[in-house]
């Protein structure tokens, strides 16, 4: 089967599978798990903070990172698509009485500065207090600005407001800008890392801060529901992703830009790729139809009238050949 709708479907290769069986492990929310502490001062170094901690999803290393930058009846500034205001469930009002405050996001995935600006809440007993800006790199496979980063920096730092990152897919960026972590990550208060992405992992997502902020983060990990025993099993399988995945990062890039080219010659419409995603106009009339067409010949997509596609590291250039020769055939029909 080719699996196109997500890198969230990744299985761990066999040699990642041979470090989770050997892993040490002990008691995690004692912090007596080894292979916890292990990962969690890995991820720090790479990204130059002084902590991280390892939660079993994105989502709840979302809902945490929030918990822990903002208290009830204060808000966050977040884009309209970002998966921490959209996606996840409202787990920020719903759980933490924290109020979201979305804006549009511009075409290259930034929330411009001033639009920020003009949704920060003056000091009045009638507003949420505006505590936090939220935003997403990659988003929607694109990679933000470099220059964005650091104004969004300096931005949050002028109006005393932290900056949260949610870099579910942060090492495709790195990948992309091809730096080191830790020179992106000093623009932000914290940031999460999706483990089971394009990285490749079976679960687990970090959360990575100051140490007060980690501190902070721990107690609502444990609240949340995600305070794990012996789950160095996982979290070896983050470190051998960390260490060994990253790079390999491009050769989704690569992929997805071939396919896009290949798509665009049999005359698909594609919209767009970046990253380690492309999308593809296919219209009210056909979405299903080719949905069906490409289950019955092995390949999973998201039918809808624009298809997203993504590249990982269990599909390769040969499948992919296999997806535009079956596409052309569904065209021709």
């Amino acid at each position: 089967m080719i699996d196109l709708r997500s890198d969230t479907v990744t299985r761990p290769s066999r040699a990642m599978l041979e470090e989770m069986m050997v892993a040490p492990v002990g008691d995690d929310v004692y912090g007596d798990d080894p292979t916890v502490n292990e990962l969690q001062r890995y991820a720090a170094g790479l990204a130059g903070k002084d902590a991280a901690l390892f939660l079993p999803t994105g989502t709840q290393a979302n809902l945490v990172a929030l918990l822990s930058h903002c208290e009830r009846g204060e808000e966050y500034i977040v884009g309209q698509g970002a998966h921490n205001y959209l996606y996840e469930a409202g787990g920020a009002a719903v759980l933490g009485s924290i109020q979201p405050q979305p804006i549009d996001a511009a075409a290259d995935g930034t929330l411009p500065l001033d639009k920020v600006a003009a949704k920060i809440k003056a000091d009045d007993i009638h507003f949420a207090r505006t505590k936090l800006l939220s935003i997403e790199n990659t988003h929607n496979g694109k990679v933000l600005p470099r220059d964005y980063l650091r104004q969004a920096w300096e931005f949050t730092r002028e109006r005393k407001l932290g900056l949260h990152v949610d870099g579910a897919r942060i090492f495709n960026a790195v990948v992309e800008y091809g730096c080191e972590l830790k020179e992106i990550a000093q623009y932000c208060d914290s940031f999460t890392i999706c483990l089971s992405k394009g990285l490749g992992t079976p679960v687990g997502s970090l959360l990575v801060g100051s140490h007060d902020y980690i501190k902070r983060a721990t107690r609502w990990r444990k609240m949340t529901g995600g305070g794990m025993r012996q789950a160095g099993i996982l979290a070896a399988a983050g470190l051998y992703a960390l260490k060994n995945n990253v790079a390999r990062l491009q050769d989704d890039h690569d992929n997805a830009a071939w396919l896009a080219e290949q798509l665009r010659e049999i005359g698909a419409d594609v919209m767009r790729h970046d990253t380690n995603m492309l999308f593809v106009r296919v219209g009210d009339a056909q979405a299903a139809a080719l949905g069906a067409y490409m289950r019955e010949r092995d390949v999973l997509i998201n039918a809808s009238p624009v298809v997203r596609l993504v590249t990982h590291l269990d599909v390769s250039r040969e499948q992919l050949s296999d997806v535009v020769s079956h596409w052309k055939a569904f065209l021709a029909q």
